[in-house]
């Protein structure tokens, strides 16, 4: 479970106690102190203050503090399909590679679960113990994700438009360098996160991705985002792609069907034949696409480009050469 950073409110803390207490009684005073990463006598302190709000505190006779049967914080107003939103996307945050955000994922997930009323928190607690977001990559992360908080800086950065320095790593040169940048927005894309933002060394608007910023400082100063400027626009334009190639396959019909739902990018066009599906979308990683059709067989023939049509060739023909 999430541990309470030390510098948060007050209130947070307390709000936080009656959360833990509702779904873990029996607590002892070193158990909260410890938790939260406060003393005991901030505990002790705490518990008075719940208590005479009119929380009903009580320490049970096996040892530990609980919160009497039938109290309750207000319950969300969530239809089932509204918490199960919820649940599925705090179980996706709990994939990131950073700990700061794992961490804010469990407790946004506690504080969901304890105040939905009891018919839909059984609905969702059975969703989530039969919901599974890539088990392999999760271990990979919690591996050896850290604590950077870089993505909660920057998200900051870029909803009250301040200036940001970061040292980042360029993988092509192997070189660590420092950056001015105007944080413009965030995205989500191919398995990590990056940011969209205005590069003063370069004079233009750049993509970086967040595990190469080695060190970054959001300054006071402001900034003024550029004239018409609008995210979304931006990356349907290939913002997010420095090399984009045009990508031709023919599918069989059938193929096809199973095929749409996966090409990973934007379908500029589709053209059906007889007993096949000619589709036509632009992407930049090559690598990803060879290994992603070879899931279709000899169902699928790639057209353009040529480099993909040689990297899918030799990968078909290395698995047969196994056999």
């Amino acid at each position: 479970m999430a541990k309470i950073d030390k510098q948060g409110t007050r209130t947070e803390r307390l709000f936080a106690t009656i959360l833990l207490l509702q779904n873990r009684p029996h607590l002892t005073s070193r158990d909260l102190a410890e938790h939260f990463n406060v003393s005991r006598r901030t505990t002790f302190r705490d518990l008075r203050a719940l208590s005479d709000s009119g929380v009903p505190l009580t320490y049970s006779e096996g040892g530990g503090y609980e919160i009497l049967d039938g109290y309750q914080l207000p319950p969300l107003m969530l239809t089932a399909r509204e918490a199960a939103t919820l649940i599925v996307g705090t179980a996706f945050m709990k994939l990131q590679s950073d700990a700061s955000l794992r961490s804010d994922a469990d407790a946004v997930s506690l504080k969901i679960r304890t105040v939905l009323p009891r018919e839909i928190r059984e609905y969702v607690d059975r969703l989530s113990e039969n919901t599974v977001l890539d088990p392999y990559w999760m271990h990979a992360v919690q591996a050896e994700g850290a604590e950077t908080g870089i993505w909660y800086k920057l998200s900051e950065a870029v909803a009250r438009s301040r200036k940001v320095i970061m040292e980042y790593f360029v993988e092509s040169r192997s070189e660590v360098t420092k950056r001015s940048v105007d944080p413009l927005g965030l995205v989500y894309y191919e398995d990590h996160w990056n940011l969209i933002a205005f590069d003063h060394l370069r004079e233009t608007i750049r993509n970086f991705r967040l595990d190469r910023i080695e060190e970054m400082f959001v300054l006071s100063e402001k900034f003024e985002r550029p004239k018409g400027f609008e995210l979304q626009a931006y990356l349907e334009e290939d913002g997010m792609r420095p090399s984009v190639e045009t990508i031709v396959l023919e599918f069989s019909e059938h193929a096809y069907a199973r095929a749409r739902t996966t090409i990973p990018a934007k379908i500029d066009k589709e053209e059906k034949k007889d007993d096949s599906v000619r589709v036509t979308f632009r992407f930049d990683n090559l690598e990803y696409l060879t290994s992603w059709l070879l899931r279709f067989g000899n169902a699928v023939r790639v057209e353009e480009p040529q480099t993909l049509r040689e990297m899918h060739k030799q990968a078909a023909l290395q698995i047969a050469h196994q056999y």
